[in-house]
């Protein structure tokens, strides 16, 4: 007998069973292999031992996500003597369809075209009252083919001396689920051994205790049975770094160091603000004008020129008149006007002497002078400080104004004595000249008086 016969006859007494044992409901294929968005036709075939069964209904369902929640219903056809009717899920209206030959015992489930969401087992069951013995469902699964996605690669853990981390890799996208295969190389792309008690499992490349030498280029590739996708990632392995909370602690820590060193700071500059002498203006120095000698020498002056007007009247006597008694008034009155000459000179020392007095005040000018220099000196120092607290600045700038009008009034009390010293010099000047006046005629004087006496 050959294969074909046996087969037909094999056929022959599956049909027989059937009949004789119920309802048989089987698929072509066990597994229907489609690339994403191509057609696809499930075909599902069923025998009972009812001829001319008066009702037949048909279902179509799908395995849900979660292996917990009901069976997805497709489709469903009832089939009558006198109604034939389709009830399609809306969520499959326009992507699938329904074809039903029940006489022929057949119907399929027709696709449009699969997505990943038909990436899944389909059942087929048919319901024929009163034949309920036997299989009534059968199952298939439906792969949807997928190439995988390019691979996502990241690094777990720190990859840092001695310690231990996982290069992860998968793909978004891939049907079946793709493979995944890490390899290593060098920077001259020369395949590399993976260090030891490296651990490589279902896309995750355990490392342990790594090191510089764990460095490298490292491939992940995904693949199934379409195509393959890979991704290249570089490792770097290097010292230990400190860690982002540790530095925030650390920098913080600083901070707080910083505002205490600065509050210890200021207090201690404020407290030797206190106990060091501020510059302030010296007294000023008061320099008083001498009496006014203007009135003594009108005094010396009106006696001067009395005595001039004197010796000329005792001059026209002495040239006019030589009588022995008027030679004895003049000669009695010549003496008191001696006299009278050497008080005025008296006087004139003590003017001189007051010049000298004069002359001290320029030094204790000078001294001043050399004062309001070391306070600039000082008032410079204090700007620095005044520099580095502000409060501290704004007294001592309180303190200059009121030395500035202080000085301003010191300056006003120079202007007056440098007035009253030139007044003094004139009066000086002048004085010196009737003095020379005064001794050219007492010399005068004495020459006439040797005269007159010569003449007696």
């Amino acid at each position: 007998m050959g294969a074909v016969e046996r087969l037909v006859c094999g056929l022959h007494i599956l049909s027989v069973l059937s009949v004789t044992m119920g309802i048989h409901v089987e698929f072509q294929k066990q597994e229907y292999e489609v690339a994403r968005d191509d057609p696809v036709d499930l075909i599902c075939t069923f025998q009972t031992k009812m001829e001319n069964s008066p009702a037949v209904i048909i279902t179509w369902s799908a395995d849900p996500d979660d292996p917990a929640e009901p069976l997805i219903t497709i489709g469903t056809y009832y089939y009558t003597t006198t109604k034939k009717q389709v009830d399609m899920n809306a969520a499959y209206k326009g992507q699938a369809t329904m074809t039903n030959d029940v006489p022929g015992g057949l119907s399929t489930l027709s696709f449009s075209h699969v997505t990943l969401q038909e990436n899944r087992v389909f059942q087929c069951t048919v319901q024929i009252p009163g034949d309920n013995v036997g299989q009534q469902a059968d199952t298939t699964r439906v792969v949807v083919l997928v190439a995988p996605s390019v691979p996502v690669c990241n690094v777990q853990g720190a990859a840092e001396y001695g310690h231990n981390i996982n290069l992860t890799c998968k793909s978004e996208e891939g049907s079946p689920t793709p493979t995944y295969k890490w390899l290593r190389f060098d920077p001259r792309n020369n395949p590399q051994p993976f260090p030891p008690r490296t651990v490589e499992s279902n896309g995750v490349l355990s490392l342990f205790n790594v090191s510089m030498e764990t460095s490298g280029y490292y491939v992940c590739t995904s693949t199934n049975k379409i195509r393959s996708n890979s991704y290249n990632m570089t490792l770097s392995v290097g010292p230990p770094t400190m860690k982002v909370g540790a530095t925030a602690g650390i920098v913080g820590g600083c901070v707080a160091g910083a505002v205490v060193l600065i509050i210890v700071v200021y207090c201690c500059c404020c407290r030797k603000k206190k106990k060091e002498p501020e510059y302030e203006m010296e007294e000023p120095v008061a320099f008083h004008d001498e009496p006014p000698l203007e009135t003594e020498n009108v005094n010396v002056l009106n006696t001067v020129d009395r005595y001039e007007e004197s010796r000329e009247d005792d001059g026209k006597r002495i040239g006019y008149q030589q009588d022995d008694r008027s030679d004895r008034n003049e000669g009695s009155r010549s003496s008191d006007r001696l006299d009278r000459y050497d008080e005025g000179r008296s006087r004139s020392n003590d003017r001189l002497d007051r010049n000298d007095r004069l002359d001290r005040n320029d030094d204790g000018r000078n001294h001043s002078s050399d004062r309001l220099d070391r306070y600039d000196d000082g008032r410079s120092r204090s700007s620095d400080r005044l520099d580095r607290q502000d409060d501290s600045r704004s007294r001592s700038s309180d303190r200059l104004d009121r030395y500035e009008d202080s000085r301003s009034r010191s300056s006003d009390r120079l202007d007056r004595y440098e007035g009253s010293r030139d007044r003094l010099d004139n009066n000086s000047d002048r004085y010196e000249d009737s003095r020379t006046r005064y001794d050219d005629r007492r010399d005068y004087y004495a020459d006439n008086r040797d005269h007159h006496g010569n003449g007696r």
